[in-house]
């Protein structure tokens, strides 16, 4: 890593900085300093106030205290229009594309430049636009087609895409928030290489990550966050880090300095295998998916890995009953439920904990205990009638979920959207946990959680699995795979390519399984059990 320059202003110094939402001190008396051209790690759990704070930076929310500095410059934004003027740009978790819309008609809106002008018409020149889009890409190494539609694109290239959106606007200075979280491993290793260029070109770069692994391959220096405030720091340019024994410690004091404590450790496992609980035949939606053969015993995780889009969410919405089978059976407990409801399937055991919690898991505007109610459509565990729901039961139970999973918030009164994003993902896997599954779906699961917080959820699946139930886990994160499953499947276009136990995992042949670069494994399917399957009514 390059060290940063010590001779110049800072790209940006933020004194004293000090926020409150109502009995919330989100921020407090925050100091941070950041050298130009250099990638600087933001660390700390859910709600620990790293996003508010660059959300502050940007201009979307204002602070009660404090002073900001771009470049040695006091400034005082009122937007984010100001803030990309001044040269910051944010890329959020969350992406702001418009998929029908080409790329370089999503880098255009609301930021046409005299560059992208006909000097006749002084109307837009998409063509002149699209050249220019083409010049940032090709410099920056993101081998982005200005003129493809977004919503043909991998989400590690619409994740290209919002980070070419910002600098189109002119910003030097970069804020990426879990740029990571939905990529699979080739995916971030292309990020990475991107992040290496532009900081080689004197983008300065801040960088909210929760991956250990990410932010000692890519940043220069470390400020960790715990409860609103400063913590801790740690200058990681120049040291020996790929030596273990020189990373390995580094990272233990970090991780302490974030939860307050050393890494928790997950439980031994012993192996079980009961009966088959999920039995996936034949199963197709006659477009992207299938025809798929798999089971899933009790006591056991399978994982299914691969690229995202090539298969995962349909094979989610097949099993919740979301998209219509073309072809093919869907067995939870001996129970063809391809015809079911989504709500007779959930009364049969299922549970899921949903990849996009925010179109499937939760209501935004709804309070904290209308959503730990969803689902529970037959008054349990609140009454014994759907009709005569009991507040006060609800409160109690919602009140159980907040502090047994540590979710951060002053009141379950609150809607859903006053809390951060990983303190909602540990309320959804709470509710779904409640259910007692026998068949838990869980997509993404850990996806945003800090180090504390995906071990707890790990921890409940492994509990979950212990106790005989069965659980498939779609994740992108292989090191969660490995740390969990008791078998892998790699899903690539719609299709089951490869199966591995958890013995015998290799990296290297699941990501060539991943890519295509060997051939399709037609995997023989496993053996029918005796017991004929109940047809569904």
């Amino acid at each position: 890593m390059s060290a940063p320059s010590v001779h110049k202003a800072a790209a940006i110094r933020l004194t004293g900085i000090d926020k409150r939402f109502g009995a919330v001190h989100a921020n407090r008396a925050i100091d941070l300093s950041v050298a130009p051209g250099s990638i600087h790690g933001l660390l700390g759990e859910n709600g620990a106030g790293k996003s508010t704070l660059m959300k502050i930076l940007f201009g979307m929310i204002h602070a009660d205290e404090g002073r900001v500095e771009i470049d040695g410059t006091p400034v005082a934004f009122r937007s984010s229009a100001e803030a990309l003027s001044a040269g910051i740009g944010m890329v959020q978790q969350h992406f702001s594309l418009i998929p029908a819309f080409s790329v370089v008609e999503n880098l255009i809106m609301g930021r046409a430049r005299g560059s992208v002008l006909s000097r006749l018409t002084r109307k837009l020149d998409l063509k002149a636009a699209a050249e220019r889009a083409q010049e940032l890409s090709d410099r920056f190494g993101f081998g982005i087609d200005p003129l493809a539609k977004v919503a043909t694109l991998s989400v590690g290239a619409r994740q290209k895409v919002e980070i070419l959106k910002a600098l189109w606007g002119g910003a030097r200075t970069l804020v990426l928030d879990e740029p990571t979280a939905a990529l699979s491993p080739p995916e971030a290793d292309e990020l990475y290489a991107v992040l290496h260029r532009l900081r080689s070109e004197g983008t300065t770069i801040v960088l909210i990550s929760h991956k250990m692994p990410e932010i000692m391959h890519l940043c220069d220096r470390v400020t960790v966050l715990r409860d609103g405030a400063v913590v801790g720091e740690a200058e990681l340019a120049g040291q020996a880090l790929d030596e273990p024994a020189v990373r390995q410690p580094i990272e233990a004091a970090l991780v302490n300095m974030m939860i307050g404590r050393d890494k928790p450790e997950l439980p031994e496992r012993a192996p079980l295998e009961g009966p088959v609980i999920l039995d996936i035949r034949g199963l197709t939606d006659g477009t992207r998916l299938g025809p798929i053969d798999l089971k899933v015993h009790g006591g056991e995780i399978v994982a299914v890995v691969g690229v995202e889009g090539n298969g995962q969410s349909e094979l989610v919405e097949l099993l919740m009953g979301l998209r219509k089978a073309r072809d093919g059976m869907i067995g939870i407990d001996n129970h063809n439920v391809v015809d079911w409801p989504t709500q007779r399937r959930l009364d049969a055991g299922l549970a899921h904990i949903s990849e996009d919690r925010h179109a499937t898991g939760v209501a935004d505007t709804m309070s904290l205990i209308d959503n730990a109610s969803i689902g529970f459509v037959d008054g349990a565990p609140f009454s014994g009638s759907p009709l005569s729901l009991s507040q006060k039961q609800r409160r109690i139970f919602t009140e159980v979920l907040i502090e047994q999973h540590k979710v951060r918030t002053p009141s379950p009164d609150l809607p859903m959207a006053s809390l951060s994003g990983g303190n909602q993902q540990k309320l959804v896997v709470g509710r779904e946990l409640a259910r007692a599954p026998r068949l838990m779906i869980a997509a993404q699961p850990t996806r945003g959680l800090d180090i504390g917080s995906t071990v707890a959820v790990q921890d409940a699946l492994l509990r979950l699995r212990a106790e005989g139930n069965a659980v498939l886990l779609l994740s992108l994160d292989l090191n969660e795979v490995f740390a969990i499953a008791d078998r892998l499947v790699v899903l690539r276009k719609g299709r089951i390519v490869g199966t591995m136990q958890s013995a015998d995992f290799d990296i290297d042949q699941i990501g060539r399984w991943m890519s295509g670069a060997v051939e399709h494994v037609a995997t023989k399917p496993e053996e029918t059990d005796p017991q004929t399957l109940e047809a569904a009514s």
